[in-house]
């Protein structure tokens, strides 16, 4: 069995994301790229469970998306998965409106 590799004490999430962005070969994002990427990711968390989020942001990098284009789809994937306001059935599942 392998032994847990020590873990320094916590650091915070800026000085973090640069040593990782430095690791991967890439510069780290600007606070502005930060902020938005944590917005699509908050669609994400909230629209589901906690785990879409980290997911989500993956996603946005295999697809190349910008910024722009991952806050939309993470709307439409939201919007795609609500259930239709007013509803159109009373808890009973008899059609409200018909």
């Amino acid at each position: 069995m392998t032994e847990p590799v020590a873990q320094p004490p916590a650091t915070g999430a800026t000085q973090w994301i640069e040593a990782f962005a430095r690791e991967l070969g890439v510069e780290a994002p600007s606070r502005d790229v930060v902020e938005r990427l944590l917005a699509m990711a908050t669609v994400a968390a909230h629209a589901s469970q906690r785990t879409a989020a980290p997911i989500a942001c993956y996603l946005v990098g295999r697809a190349g998306a910008s910024l722009e284009r991952a806050a939309a789809a993470a709307d439409a994937a939201s919007r795609a998965l609500s259930p239709p306001w007013p509803p159109t059935t009373d808890r009973s599942g008899d059609d409200v409106l018909g």
